[in-house]
Protein backbone atom coordinates (compact mmCIF):
# COMPACT_ATOMS: atom_id res chain seq x y z
CA UNK A 1 0.00 0.00 0.00
CA UNK A 2 1.56 3.35 -1.16
CA UNK A 3 2.59 6.03 1.26
CA UNK A 4 0.15 8.08 2.92
CA UNK A 5 0.68 11.72 2.98
CA UNK A 6 -0.77 14.81 5.10
CA UNK A 7 -0.24 18.67 5.27
CA UNK A 8 -1.16 19.93 8.40
CA UNK A 9 -1.07 23.74 8.37
CA UNK A 10 -0.74 25.38 12.08
CA UNK A 11 0.83 22.63 13.86
CA UNK A 12 3.08 24.75 15.81
CA UNK A 13 1.24 23.62 19.42
CA UNK A 14 -2.05 22.23 20.75
CA UNK A 15 -4.24 20.73 18.49
CA UNK A 16 -2.29 21.29 15.41
CA UNK A 17 0.67 19.59 16.69
CA UNK A 18 -1.25 16.97 18.27
CA UNK A 19 -2.66 16.04 14.97
CA UNK A 20 0.87 15.87 13.35
CA UNK A 21 1.99 13.24 15.99
CA UNK A 22 -1.51 11.45 15.85
CA UNK A 23 -0.59 10.56 11.51
CA UNK A 24 3.07 10.10 12.36
CA UNK A 25 2.02 7.44 14.79
CA UNK A 26 -0.31 6.22 11.74
CA UNK A 27 2.66 5.79 9.50
CA UNK A 28 1.89 9.03 7.35
CA UNK A 29 4.40 11.04 6.12
CA UNK A 30 3.63 14.91 7.09
CA UNK A 31 4.42 18.31 6.40
CA UNK A 32 3.62 20.57 9.42
CA UNK A 33 3.72 24.47 8.88
CA UNK A 34 4.42 27.11 12.10
CA UNK A 35 5.11 30.57 11.80
CA UNK A 36 8.61 31.92 11.33
CA UNK A 37 11.33 30.33 10.17
CA UNK A 38 12.56 28.64 13.44
CA UNK A 39 9.99 25.86 14.66
CA UNK A 40 9.04 25.45 18.10
CA UNK A 41 11.33 23.25 20.43
CA UNK A 42 8.14 20.65 20.13
CA UNK A 43 7.99 20.35 16.60
CA UNK A 44 11.71 19.78 16.58
CA UNK A 45 11.26 17.38 19.03
CA UNK A 46 8.81 15.34 16.96
CA UNK A 47 11.50 15.90 13.91
CA UNK A 48 13.58 13.72 16.11
CA UNK A 49 10.69 10.93 17.21
CA UNK A 50 10.30 10.62 13.77
CA UNK A 51 12.75 10.71 10.90
CA UNK A 52 12.56 11.58 7.43
CA UNK A 53 8.49 11.55 8.19
CA UNK A 54 8.49 14.55 9.22
CA UNK A 55 8.85 18.16 7.28
CA UNK A 56 8.45 21.54 8.79
CA UNK A 57 7.31 24.62 6.76
CA UNK A 58 6.93 28.25 7.53
CA UNK A 59 4.04 29.57 6.68
CA UNK A 60 1.25 32.20 8.30
CA UNK A 61 -2.22 31.77 6.60
CA UNK A 62 -2.65 35.52 6.61
CA UNK A 63 0.26 36.65 4.34
CA UNK A 64 -0.18 35.65 0.94
CA UNK A 65 3.39 36.06 -0.27
CA UNK A 66 3.59 33.14 1.99
CA UNK A 67 1.00 31.05 0.78
CA UNK A 68 2.33 31.76 -2.48
CA UNK A 69 5.78 30.72 -1.68
CA UNK A 70 4.79 27.44 -0.13
CA UNK A 71 2.52 26.26 -3.09
CA UNK A 72 5.83 26.63 -4.98
CA UNK A 73 8.03 24.83 -2.57
CA UNK A 74 5.11 21.82 -2.73
CA UNK A 75 4.58 21.79 -6.34
CA UNK A 76 6.00 18.13 -6.68
CA UNK A 77 4.00 16.49 -3.86
CA UNK A 78 0.72 14.85 -3.89
CA UNK A 79 -1.23 15.01 -0.60
CA UNK A 80 -3.99 11.93 0.83
CA UNK A 81 -5.01 14.90 3.81
CA UNK A 82 -4.50 18.89 3.75
CA UNK A 83 -5.90 20.31 6.93
CA UNK A 84 -5.91 23.42 7.97
CA UNK A 85 -6.04 24.54 11.77
CA UNK A 86 -6.19 27.97 12.58
CA UNK A 87 -7.74 29.52 15.31
CA UNK A 88 -7.52 32.80 18.01
CA UNK A 89 -10.16 34.42 20.32
CA UNK A 90 -9.95 36.17 24.07
CA UNK A 91 -12.43 34.01 26.28
CA UNK A 92 -15.93 33.46 26.90
CA UNK A 93 -16.19 37.33 27.64
CA UNK A 94 -15.46 38.63 24.15
CA UNK A 95 -17.98 40.94 22.92
CA UNK A 96 -18.61 42.84 19.45
CA UNK A 97 -18.98 46.23 21.18
CA UNK A 98 -15.58 45.43 22.99
CA UNK A 99 -13.82 44.78 20.11
CA UNK A 100 -12.20 47.07 17.91
CA UNK A 101 -12.78 47.02 14.09
CA UNK A 102 -9.07 46.04 13.72
CA UNK A 103 -9.12 43.03 16.07
CA UNK A 104 -12.01 41.56 14.67
CA UNK A 105 -10.91 42.00 11.04
CA UNK A 106 -7.57 39.62 12.60
CA UNK A 107 -9.79 37.30 13.77
CA UNK A 108 -11.53 36.49 10.66
CA UNK A 109 -8.78 36.66 8.55
CA UNK A 110 -7.05 34.53 10.78
CA UNK A 111 -10.19 32.27 10.91
CA UNK A 112 -11.43 32.45 8.30
CA UNK A 113 -9.97 33.97 5.28
CA UNK A 114 -6.82 32.90 5.79
CA UNK A 115 -7.73 29.12 5.96
CA UNK A 116 -9.72 29.40 2.98
CA UNK A 117 -7.24 31.12 1.28
CA UNK A 118 -4.38 28.57 2.18
CA UNK A 119 -7.11 25.86 0.66
CA UNK A 120 -7.68 27.49 -2.68
CA UNK A 121 -4.28 27.82 -3.16
CA UNK A 122 -3.34 24.37 -1.80
CA UNK A 123 -6.13 22.11 -3.51
CA UNK A 124 -4.65 20.54 -6.35
CA UNK A 125 -1.78 19.03 -4.72
CA UNK A 126 -5.02 17.04 -2.86
CA UNK A 127 -5.78 13.41 -4.82
CA UNK A 128 -8.60 13.13 -5.95
CA UNK A 129 -9.91 10.74 -3.21
CA UNK A 130 -8.12 12.74 -0.67
CA UNK A 131 -9.69 15.22 2.21
CA UNK A 132 -9.50 18.68 2.58
CA UNK A 133 -10.37 19.80 6.18
CA UNK A 134 -10.65 22.43 8.72
CA UNK A 135 -10.66 22.75 11.91
CA UNK A 136 -13.79 24.16 12.78
CA UNK A 137 -15.56 24.89 16.39
CA UNK A 138 -18.58 23.52 17.94
CA UNK A 139 -19.10 27.69 18.94
CA UNK A 140 -19.21 27.85 14.81
CA UNK A 141 -22.57 26.43 15.12
CA UNK A 142 -25.62 28.84 15.41
CA UNK A 143 -28.51 25.95 15.88
CA UNK A 144 -26.37 25.61 19.23
CA UNK A 145 -25.55 28.96 20.28
CA UNK A 146 -27.78 29.30 23.46
CA UNK A 147 -24.96 31.03 25.74
CA UNK A 148 -23.95 34.09 23.13
CA UNK A 149 -20.62 33.91 24.66
CA UNK A 150 -17.56 34.18 22.44
CA UNK A 151 -19.19 36.16 19.97
CA UNK A 152 -16.47 37.22 17.32
CA UNK A 153 -14.70 33.40 17.75
CA UNK A 154 -18.07 32.52 17.31
CA UNK A 155 -18.75 34.44 14.12
CA UNK A 156 -15.63 33.35 12.58
CA UNK A 157 -15.76 29.89 12.82
CA UNK A 158 -19.41 29.95 11.49
CA UNK A 159 -17.65 32.36 8.30
CA UNK A 160 -15.26 29.38 8.23
CA UNK A 161 -17.77 26.78 8.02
CA UNK A 162 -19.84 29.16 5.39
CA UNK A 163 -16.95 29.79 2.98
CA UNK A 164 -15.86 25.83 2.99
CA UNK A 165 -20.29 25.32 2.22
CA UNK A 166 -19.00 27.41 -1.44
CA UNK A 167 -15.84 25.78 -1.64
CA UNK A 168 -17.71 22.48 -1.81
CA UNK A 169 -20.16 23.49 -4.58
CA UNK A 170 -17.40 23.65 -6.46
CA UNK A 171 -15.50 20.58 -5.22
CA UNK A 172 -18.08 17.68 -5.87
CA UNK A 173 -15.46 14.73 -6.00
CA UNK A 174 -13.35 14.75 -2.77
CA UNK A 175 -13.95 14.37 0.86
CA UNK A 176 -14.27 17.63 2.42
CA UNK A 177 -14.90 18.13 6.09
CA UNK A 178 -14.86 21.19 9.13
CA UNK A 179 -13.96 19.03 12.22
CA UNK A 180 -15.27 20.37 15.77
CA UNK A 181 -12.46 18.96 18.20
CA UNK A 182 -14.34 19.60 21.13
CA UNK A 183 -13.77 21.80 24.01
CA UNK A 184 -9.78 20.50 24.62
CA UNK A 185 -7.06 21.94 27.34
CA UNK A 186 -4.85 23.90 24.77
CA UNK A 187 -4.00 27.15 25.56
CA UNK A 188 -7.39 28.32 24.08
CA UNK A 189 -8.99 25.79 25.62
CA UNK A 190 -7.92 26.27 29.16
CA UNK A 191 -7.03 23.87 32.06
CA UNK A 192 -10.86 23.14 33.14
CA UNK A 193 -11.71 21.94 29.49
CA UNK A 194 -12.73 17.80 29.21
CA UNK A 195 -11.03 16.56 26.72
CA UNK A 196 -7.20 16.03 26.61
CA UNK A 197 -5.25 16.86 23.50
CA UNK A 198 -4.85 12.91 22.71
CA UNK A 199 -8.36 12.05 22.71
CA UNK A 200 -9.08 15.06 20.40
CA UNK A 201 -6.93 14.28 17.69
CA UNK A 202 -6.97 10.48 17.77
CA UNK A 203 -10.94 11.05 17.27
CA UNK A 204 -10.36 13.74 14.15
CA UNK A 205 -8.04 11.08 12.77
CA UNK A 206 -10.19 8.43 12.81
CA UNK A 207 -13.35 10.56 11.52
CA UNK A 208 -11.07 11.46 8.50
CA UNK A 209 -10.26 8.08 7.79
CA UNK A 210 -13.73 6.75 7.95
CA UNK A 211 -14.70 9.54 6.00
CA UNK A 212 -12.04 9.69 3.18
CA UNK A 213 -13.71 8.38 -0.14
CA UNK A 214 -17.26 10.09 0.62
CA UNK A 215 -17.18 12.81 -1.35
CA UNK A 216 -18.87 16.14 -0.53
CA UNK A 217 -18.83 18.26 2.85
CA UNK A 218 -19.89 17.48 6.40
CA UNK A 219 -19.72 19.43 9.66
CA UNK A 220 -18.57 17.15 12.29
CA UNK A 221 -17.32 16.73 15.70
CA UNK A 222 -14.33 14.46 16.56
CA UNK A 223 -16.50 11.36 17.28
CA UNK A 224 -17.78 11.49 14.03
CA UNK A 225 -21.23 12.83 14.89
CA UNK A 226 -22.98 15.93 13.03
CA UNK A 227 -22.89 19.13 14.38
CA UNK A 228 -25.94 21.92 13.54
CA UNK A 229 -25.37 24.09 11.51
Amino acid sequence: MPDSHALIVGASRGLGLGLAREFLSRDWHVIATVRGENPPQAVEELSADYPGRLMVEPLDVVVDDEITELRERLSDRRLDLLFVNAGIGHGRGETLVATSAREFAHVMLTNAYGPMRTIEALQDLVRKDGVIAVMSSGLGSIANNRTGTWEIYRASKAALNMLMHNFAAHDTSRTLLAIAPGWVRTDMGGPNATLDVETSVRGIADVIAARRGTPGFAFLNYRGEVVPW
